[in-house]
C-alpha cells in the first residue's frame, strides 16, 4: 500500500492502482453526496464538489502527494457537508444563509429590472429561459422567479396556459405506468412479479402474438391491464 503515500517516483502499476482507488472512492462519495444534477447544485453543493475534485485530482498527477491524505481530507469534508445539511434542515435561519430565497424577476407581465440585476441574469438569458418554457411573450407571464438552484420558474396567465382535459371537464382514464418485463432479451422478474405474471405467461404471449422467443425481444412493457408492447431488434 506504499503507493497511497508520497513517493519520489511511482511505477506504472502504482499510478494505475492510485487511479482505480480514486475512481471507486469518488463513486462512493458521489453516492453519499446525493443525485443532484449539475444544474441543480446549490452553493454548498457546488463548493464541496469543486473542492473534492481538486483534492483527489492532485495526487493522481503528482507522486510527491499521498493519496491517503486526500482520502482522509475528503471524508472529513463529507462529514462536514452532511452535518451542514442536517443542521440546515433543523434551523431555517441557517438555511437562508447558505441558500438565497427565490427572486421574482417577472411579475404581471413586467420585467423587474432591479431584481434581474440582483439575480445576475441578462435579458437574453431571461428570454431564452422563457422560450424554453413555451412563453413567447413576456406579457403572457404572470410570474417568473429565479430559484436557488439557478433555474427559472415560469407561470403564465391562465388564458395562455395549454388546454388540458381537466379544463374542459373531460374525464380521463387513470394513469397506468408501463413496467419493463423484458430488456435486451432478458426477463425482468421483479416487475413481472409485481404484475402477478410469470415466465410461462410471457413465453406463451410472445409465441401466440408474435411467434418469437424472449431472446429476440429488445424491449417489452406491460401495464396493469395486460397491454403488452413489444420492440424487436432491428
Amino acid at each position: 500500500m506504499d503507493f497511497l503515500h508520497s513517493q519520489e517516483t511511482l511505477s506504472t502499476i502504482d499510478w494505475v492502482l492510485r487511479a482505480i482507488i480514486a475512481f471507486f472512492f469518488l463513486l462512493v462519495i458521489a453516492k453519499l453526496l446525493g443525485q443532484r444534477s449539475l444544474s441543480q447544485l446549490r452553493v454548498l453543493d457546488f463548493a464541496i464538489t469543486l473542492v473534492i475534485g481538486n483534492i483527489i485530482a492532485h495526487p493522481l498527477s503528482d507522486e510527491k502527494l499521498g493519496l491517503e491524505g486526500s482520502i482522509i481530507t475528503t471524508l472529513v469534508l463529507l462529514v462536514l457537508y452532511l452535518s451542514c445539511l442536517l443542521i440546515s434542515l433543523k434551523f431555517p435561519s441557517l438555511r437562508r444563509l447558505i441558500n438565497h430565497s427565490p427572486i421574482t424577476i417577472v411579475k404581471n407581465g413586467e420585467i423587474l429590472y432591479k431584481e434581474l440585476i440582483k439575480s445576475r441574469i441578462s435579458i437574453d438569458v431571461l428570454l431564452e429561459e422563457l422560450r424554453e418554457k413555451k412563453a413567447d411573450d413576456v406579457k403572457k407571464v404572470a410570474l417568473a422567479t429565479w430559484e436557488p438552484n439557478g433555474k427559472i420558474s415560469v407561470f403564465l396567465y391562465p388564458e395562455y396556459e395549454p388546454i388540458t382535459p381537466s379544463s374542459l371537464n373531460i374525464k380521463m382514464e387513470p394513469f397506468d405506468s408501463q413496467r419493463i418485463i423484458i430488456e435486451e432479451g432478458k426477463i425482468n422478474f421483479n416487475d413481472l412479479k409485481r404484475l402477478n405474471k410469470n415466465e410461462d405467461w410471457v413465453v406463451s404471449k410472445l409465441k401466440d402474438l408474435y411467434q418469437t422467443e424472449v431472446k429476440n425481444v429488445l424491449l417489452a412493457t406491460l401495464d396493469n391491464k395486460d397491454n403488452l408492447k413489444v420492440f424487436f431488434y432491428k
